[in-house]
């Protein structure tokens, strides 16, 4: 089942120093980090923030193109998780078509941004983010990183808030 979700938050992992999103489903209000790169965190926090660039970026060259083209986009959709690699499919409109491309989540999710269009998460993907496959076990077994271990498992999704990227 689809359900849809909003950008709850932008956030820095402070082991990794990576970006994280953080997706809310509308009505089951949960939670699923993604981990993305750091040109797609600030694609998407400039198109959050509004922010304009004299020339276009990657995501914004893209939405031009296809605009020129008369090509919409309808949804977009985080639908799996295999060997902690998330999945997406942008679903595009044209006058005579509709069609689906496999996606990276950081780039669907800022392309929905630029198109204004909603964003949806499949459940099943929701519960293999939860569960994992197997428990996870803490490489760093020094004080400094039973800290870390300690302060991340106490996180809960209220904690990840809007940073500028």
């Amino acid at each position: 089942m689809l359900l849809k979700a909003t950008i709850a938050g932008l956030a820095i992992d402070p082991a990794s120093n990576t970006p994280i999103i953080v997706l809310k489903t509308d009505e089951q209000d949960q939670t699923i980090p993604i981990w993305i790169g750091l040109l797609e965190a600030t694609s998407i926090a400039s198109a959050l923030q509004n922010i304009e660039f004299e020339r276009p970026m990657t995501h914004d060259l893209f939405k031009n193109f296809s605009d020129h083209l008369n090509i919409g986009v309808s949804r977009v959709e985080v639908c799996d998780l295999r060997d902690n690699t998330f999945y997406a499919l942008i679903y595009f409109d044209t006058d005579n078509q509709t069609f689906t491309m496999d996606a990276r989540p950081s780039d669907a999710i800022a392309i929905a941004l630029r198109f204004k269009a909603p964003i949806f998460v499949d459940d099943k993907v929701i519960e293999k983010s939860k569960t994992g496959h197997g428990k996870a076990e803490a490489l760093d077994k020094s004080e400094e990183g039973k800290k870390w271990t300690e302060y991340l498992e106490k996180l809960s999704p209220e904690d990840f808030g809007k940073y500028k990227i």
